[in-house]
């Protein structure tokens, strides 16, 4: 009999539990009802703990109605050419939508939120972006979809008059601030807090990042900003080819007159009748980078520069940083003597000479190497220098880190995105050979941006579980270090103490020499 009671005391506290979770709850929003579905299941997700309890929301319009059960992906945006990732992807011009994970019990629980804003190319609903594990980590997790090249960047004439002269060509990031607004306005129904509202994202994602902290159309929505593979010194020339760039109105308006000329439409009336996939079967003419946010006096306001000097419409913490092998750098790159040169001559002109004194290269093994070491120079200085810049106007604290590891199974090293599986903590949705390492660092790098979500700090927030995290300082003017992400590992091959740790950006003649490159440019 008391085994009994025992039994059916458990079955009435599972079933309690069970219905807490929110995927059986209908939430309620301004603009209509939802409801989710679980996340995450054992197949899959066994190994973190209360897996169980995840809830997500899926393809919730963010600028239409909310009506519909929300249980798969909504469409992804054309972007100017095919978007890579799962070969049942739709993409279609509706595509303005987001999705919500979250582990909470309750919508009352007013959870710190994290919205993430993808790299080019890419949409929402990528294995990669799945927020579930990361969920776990007391916060909630958004991830929406918005658009890209000519769709998000088209400037004309004829849209500027329709917007009132108010802007065009930058409709990407109106769609971006857009999508920031509804998680403030709506997030309080699926447990999470208005008031506390980080803005990631990686690549083009972190320019969404950087321009949601500078916009003042996007002020005081705000608490903190990781941009990952983004920020560096605006005196940089890799600043306008990389993610971050941006284009003059009078670079957008010729790029709008040169797409229509390709189509062969005069009117924006004819444009309008044009299909996506003639648009983006034309529109690589100029190349997929050069479709970028204009500075339109509106969304976006000042030069990064300018900004810089006046301050940002969000004076938030802001975390930024760069991988080992991306930004000119690359795993087992071969360079010849006479190409490094030429590269050097071409790149630094009358201090060409004092570079390669620098960076020597007398061999092809020296050019290879010294190729990959200045283009990682280049990187963590330029971010070093922008926190420089920003600590001179701006009261928030800005850290810098180096993500160096490489993960299984590959061949491109620390490769240009291969930290984000890792930051969500889903090793579960990529196929790849992971270790028991690969593991322990995305439970230690997912907990610094949780904490960082939670608090405004990486170094706060108990999201870690398996000990104490290496302490992360922020960046300074007088300390030129960076704080490396990575498992303990041996001395590497620069001299340089791996593992979780503040390391130095660079030798100080190294710096000196970037820095003396940088006052020549003119800054974006």
């Amino acid at each position: 009999m008391k085994s009994l009671k025992l039994f059916l005391t458990a079955l009435v506290a599972n079933a309690a539990n069970a219905n807490a979770y929110l995927y059986n709850t209908t939430i309620h929003t301004k603009y209509g009802d939802v409801k989710g579905v679980p996340a995450l299941n054992s197949t899959c997700c066994a190994y973190l703990d209360g897996y169980e309890s995840v809830t997500v929301w899926k393809g919730i319009p963010f600028a239409a109605t909310t009506g519909g059960q929300n249980h798969s992906f909504g469409s992804a945006c054309p972007s100017g050419t095919t978007p890579p990732g799962s070969p049942d992807t739709v993409v279609d011009e509706d595509c303005l939508n987001l999705n919500i994970w979250s582990s909470a019990n309750s919508t009352a629980e007013k959870r710190p939120v994290m919205i993430w804003s993808y790299p080019a190319g890419a949409n929402g609903a990528w294995s990669m972006f799945d927020g579930g594990g990361l969920s776990l980590k007391d916060i909630i997790v958004v991830t929406y979809n918005y658009r890209t090249g000519p769709y998000g960047w088209l400037a004309l004439p004829e849209l500027w008059e329709e917007s009132g002269n108010v802007t065009t060509g930058s409709y990407g990031l109106l769609d971006q601030i857009a999508a920031l607004k509804w998680v403030h306005e709506n997030i309080a129904a699926f447990g999470g807090d208005p008031k506390r509202i980080t803005t990631v994202g990686q690549s083009a994602g972190s320019a969404a990042v950087y321009h949601t902290v500078n916009s003042p159309l996007a002020k005081g929505l705000i608490v903190g900003a990781i941009a990952e593979s983004g920020i560096r010194d605006p005196r940089d020339p890799a600043s306008t080819e990389l993610a971050e760039g941006y284009n003059n109105m009078t670079t957008s308006l010729a790029l709008g007159a040169e797409l229509k000329a390709a189509l062969n439409v005069t009117t924006l009336a004819e444009l309008r009748q044009v299909s996506a996939k003639t648009i983006n079967d034309n529109s690589g003419f100029t190349g997929f980078s050069n479709w970028r946010t204009t500075l339109d006096g509106y969304a976006m306001s000042k030069t990064y520069l300018e900004q810089l000097k006046s301050g940002p419409a969000n004076d938030v913490p802001l975390i930024t940083g760069n991988t080992k092998d991306e930004s000119g750098a690359a795993y087992g790159t071969n360079t010849t003597v006479e190409q490094y040169i030429e590269t050097l001559n071409s790149t630094y002109g009358s201090l060409a000479s004092k570079f390669l004194e620098a960076y020597p290269a007398s061999n092809y093994t020296e050019a290879s190497m010294d190729s990959n070491l200045l283009a990682r120079d280049t990187s963590l200085v330029g971010s070093w220098n922008f926190g420089r810049f920003w600590s001179k106007s701006a009261s928030s604290p800005f850290y810098t880190y180096y993500w160096d590891h490489a993960p299984p199974g590959q061949d491109k090293g620390a490769y240009h995105m291969s930290e984000i599986t890792y930051v969500f903590n889903n090793l579960y949705g990529t196929d790849l050979p992971w270790e028991s390492v690969d593991y322990e660092i995305a439970e230690t790098l997912s907990s610094y941006w949780a904490n960082f979500v939670k608090t405004s700090n990486p170094n706060l927030g108990n999201s870690y579980e398996n000990g104490t995290l290496a302490h992360w300082r922020p960046s300074s003017s007088l300390n030129a270090t960076t704080f490396h992400l990575a498992p303990a590992a041996p001395i590497n091959a620069n001299g340089l103490p791996a593992g979780y740790a503040q390391v130095p950006i660079a030798t100080d003649d190294h710096i000196a020499l970037l820095n003396e490159f940088f006052k020549t440019r003119t800054s974006l």
